[in-house]
This record gives structure tokens, C-alpha cells and sequence, in this order.
């Protein structure tokens, strides 16, 4: 799977969010139900990425594509957070009727969700980007906090993301019996630490050459004064 195929597809999920028909006729009581529903068919699309992704098969390129993911799905958690403070939005409340802030709502939890999955699988990855970011981990920690009172991941096949996502952070304390699921039965998710370390000095080769190049391209600028003489 090409880089330039699975990025722009990866960054459509982290924007878009499962939407109602004519919500007008929908109850109120009843919306978080609704929502339940289309949260399924959404990480049913998020569960399709990450297989692409997980293809890749090349750690470079993996390294590549979920440094730049991480950049916008905290970029849009953070803003979402901002809309549901403003408007004082409880997780364990009715579920929000306003357009802009049912979008906040499904975009916390969605990426929330997504972020657990690609830490579970790609935690060397995640945590050479995320334990340098303290901006990142309190977004987090409070996206976990609130999905967790949200009632959206009770029950079901995510109901264990938010857990095992936290223990793998740190932010919770492991349980005697943690496991990363992924760790024994897809071992090919977790490269060796030769060829991470590898990919990680290839691309700050690659980075350090890419800014000689825009240094290059500008070139020596030569002063006024001296284009006067």
C-alpha cells in the first residue's frame, strides 16, 4: 500500500464523524443509541486503515505516516475539547442536539478510540512521539476521562480500548495480568529494536538532508548595501 494512497484516507477519518438522518424527528432520549450505531460502522472504517497501515510493511514508512497522523488527530482533539468546555458539555449527559458540538463529541471519542488502537500496535512508534509531549498526554488523559463517561464503550468490542490503551501509556497503573493483545499473536507490529532504531536514524537522515536542500534553494541573499557598489 502506498504512502500517498493510505495518508490523505487516514486524515479524511480523523476529520469526519458518523452523521444522523433528520435528526429533527430523532428524540433526544434516544440519540446516544443512534450514535452507538454509527460509532460501529465508523471503527469499522478505522479498523481498515490500520490493516492498511499494518501492510505497509515498511517501518520507515509506518514511521512516516503516523508521525503526521498523530500531529492531526491531536490537533482536532484538542480543538474539539476547547468546543465542549465552552459549551459545558457533560460525557455522562444527554447527547448533545447542537451540530457543532455533536461533531466535537463524535470526534473525541472516535479519535480517542482510533489513537488506542494505533498505541496498541504500534507502541515503540507511538511512545518515541507521545512520552516527549506533555500536551499530548493531558489531552489524552482527559479524552480517556471522558469517553469513559460516556457510556459509548460499555459494552461491545471496544469496551476495552480506553483500559488497555491507558495501561500501555502509563497513565493508569498496569493491572498484574496487562497484556498488549497484539503483542504475541501479531508480533510483526512490534519490529525489533535493530530495525526501529534503523528507521529512526534513516529518518533523521533523511530530515537533516531535506532541510540542506531548502537551505540550498534559498541560497546566500546578498544585501542591499552591497548591491548598491
Amino acid at each position: 500500500m502506498d504512502f500517498l494512497i493510505i495518508f490523505p484516507f487516514l486524515l479524511a477519518l480523523l476529520l469526519s464523524q458518523g452523521s444522523f438522518t433528520d435528526p429533527e424527528k430523532q428524540r433526544v432520549d434516544s440519540g446516544l443509541e443512534i450514535y452507538k450505531k454509527l460509532f460501529e460502522v465508523k471503527r469499522k472504517d478505522q479498523m481498515n486503515a490500520l490493516k492498511n497501515l499494518i501492510e505497509l510493511n515498511d517501518v520507515n514508512q509506518q514511521y512516516k505516516i503516523i508521525d503526521i497522523m498523530l500531529k492531526g488527530l491531536f490537533k482536532v482533539l484538542e480543538d474539539s475539547r476547547a468546543v465542549l468546555i465552552t459549551a459545558d458539555v457533560p460525557p455522562d449527559g444527554p447527547f448533545p442536539q447542537d451540530e457543532k458540538i455533536k461533531d466535537a463529541y463524535s470526534h473525541v471519542v472516535e479519535n480517542t478510540a482510533f489513537f488506542g488502537d494505533v498505541v496498541l500496535r504500534f507502541p515503540k512508534i507511538v511512545h518515541h512521539y507521545f512520552d516527549r509531549n506533555s500536551n499530548w498526554n493531558s489531552l489524552i488523559r482527559w479524552g480517556i476521562g471522558f469517553c469513559n463517561l460516556t457510556g459509548v464503550f460499555e459494552q461491545g468490542p471496544h469496551s476495552q480500548v480506553l483500559r488497555l490503551m491507558a495501561q500501555e501509556l502509563g497513565i493508569s497503573e498496569k493491572s498484574p495480568d496487562y497484556r498488549n493483545p497484539f503483542k504475541t499473536d501479531q508480533s510483526e507490529f512490534f519490529p525489533s529494536a535493530d530495525t526501529f532504531q534503523k528507521a529512526l536514524r534513516d529518518e533523521e537522515k533523511r530530515r537533516k538532508k531535506e532541510e540542506k536542500r531548502k537551505e540550498i534553494r534559498k541560497g546566500p541573499r546578498i544585501s542591499r548595501s552591497q548591491s548598491e557598489l
